[in-house]
């Protein structure tokens, strides 16, 4: 009974390290997306954070369901995980196919969201 509940501890703060590094690398790809107006190698920042901003947000999914299947808990988490996938994969598409007018205010979209996904943690 013991070892479950802190199997459930590990696999609850495994989720909300997920969430915290997706928050922190999206904030950090808005910080690139200033280095990329003004410098020379902005552009390759942006792109290699776009990359480690997709894997976390996998990892994310992969913390949910972790947190979801074997302990039991609530599927919700693997839905908003699974939302934040969708969104970052719209997202990188946009970015690729240059079209800053929509890139932008999702970039802004996904790291409330992903602030709100924190402050619920």
């Amino acid at each position: 009974m013991a070892t479950q509940a802190t199997a459930q501890q590990h696999r609850f703060s495994f989720l909300q390290i997920a969430i915290t590094l997706q928050t922190l690398t999206i904030f950090l790809q808005a910080v690139s997306a200033g280095l990329l107006l003004t410098s020379s190698y902005g552009e390759t920042l942006h792109g290699v954070g776009a990359r480690v901003m997709y894997g976390a947000t996998m990892l994310y999914v992969l913390a949910a369901v972790l947190a979801w299947k074997p302990g039991g808990g609530s599927p919700r988490p693997v839905r908003h995980a699974s939302g934040f996938l969708v969104l970052a994969s719209v997202q990188v598409v946009l970015g690729i196919a240059h079209i800053p007018s929509v890139h932008l205010p999702l970039g802004v979209l996904m790291f409330g969201l992903s602030v709100l996904a924190l402050a619920r943690r």
